[in-house]
């Protein structure tokens, strides 16, 4: 599986937290800043149905604007990606 993505918006607080929390777990990640770039945007938007930051895309597995708690519920649910991410 390739690399998991990270689309964040320059200044938001939540993508400084996110980016943060997977720089200290470790998670090699594909950032994309989506306000500067038109093409990311629309495939955030295409990926989660909307247009919030941050949003991490791993595969099938989605989290769209979380902060750093909502995604840690999240990926605790899915226990072969947290596993595949090293979490």
């Amino acid at each position: 599986m390739s690399k998991p993505i990270l689309y964040v918006k320059a200044g938001c607080p939540w993508c400084d937290q996110a980016l943060s929390y997977f720089k200290k777990e470790q998670v090699d990640l594909e950032v994309r800043e989506v306000r500067s770039n038109k093409p990311f945007m629309d495939q955030m938007v295409q990926i989660s149905g909307q247009t919030k930051a941050p949003t991490f895309v791993h595969g099938d597995f989605v989290v769209a604007d979380f902060d750093v708690g909502e995604f840690k519920a999240a990926i605790n649910k899915a226990p072969a990606i947290k596993a595949a991410l090293g979490l």
